[in-house]
């Protein structure tokens, strides 16, 4: 294959750190480079037009940054953005996190009852259905949209009783389909883990698509690289990005403000 000379990974704000995360336990030697926009989020309630602007903005400067594989590590992105991507910048190699979460969901389901939950945007787009069924028709996937959960995440709210509440009011429809599995199609809502699990029970098993991204990105041939520093840019630094990149990564980072 060809040899890829950093990641460079972006979501809408601080939830793609969470497929960062997964990354580093599998590539710890590559460089990345992280872009949240969290000036412009949640991108969970904007059109189409709008998302692949942005998206391309960012894929832009991950470009002149020297990333030549780009991961997309935000579900609205990746389910209205990425064949338009990989369309204009076919020199690049692009990863979304809806194809990769897809085919995690298809492999570990055994009843064939699956749900989805994520913004709006992604769940309107019925990106994971189509995926899916390309996959393994005979799987039966219920989505619901759950447009808060970005918000509560991005103001720090995860151990909020409201929160919980709120999981509830949107898990109750899934929970009476018995889905076995329940894919965490934002990457923002691996932070809300504990509490999704919590609502749906043992009996179903919560994934995310960050793990069986990070193994596809294993597959590539990286080549003797030098270890560089990774770097972390945002468009607004918010009260509460460090202390959550903190808590996802389990390190502090340094984080830089840009303008795109």
């Amino acid at each position: 294959m060809t040899k890829r000379k950093m990641i460079g990974i972006f979501d809408s704000g601080v939830g793609g750190l969470t497929v960062v995360k997964e990354i580093k336990k599998l590539l710890p030697d590559i460089p990345i480079v992280y872009f949240g926009d969290t000036a412009r989020l949640p991108y969970g309630n904007k059109s189409s037009e709008t998302i692949q602007k942005y998206s391309s903005e960012i894929v832009e400067f991950l470009k002149k940054k020297g990333c030549k594989t780009i991961v997309i590590a935000c579900n609205s992105a990746s389910a209205l953005a990425a064949d338009y991507l990989r369309e204009k910048f076919p020199e690049l190699n692009i990863y979304d996190v809806v194809s990769s979460g897809a085919e995690a969901a298809a492999e570990i389901t055994r009843s064939k009852k699956v749900g989805v939950i994520g913004t709006a945007a992604t769940i309107n787009s019925g990106a994971y259905k189509k995926k899916i069924a390309a996959i393994d028709p005979e799987i039966e996937v219920f989505t619901k949209a759950c447009p808060l959960f970005v918000p509560l995440v991005e103001e720090n709210w995860i151990h909020r009783p409201e929160t919980k509440k709120i999981a509830r009011t949107y898990l109750r429809e899934l929970k009476l389909k018995k889905v076995d599995t329940l894919l965490l199609g934002c990457t923002h809502y691996p932070l809300l883990e504990n509490i999704i699990s919590g609502v749906m029970g043992r009996r179903t098993k919560v994934i995310a698509s960050g793990e069986k991204l990070a193994e596809e990105l294993r597959k590539i041939d990286w080549g003797n690289m030098k270890k560089k520093g990774d770097r972390y840019f945002v468009s607004d630094l918010t009260p509460h990005f460090e202390t959550l990149a903190e808590r996802i990564l389990g390190k502090r980072i340094k984080i830089e403000k840009i303008k795109l």
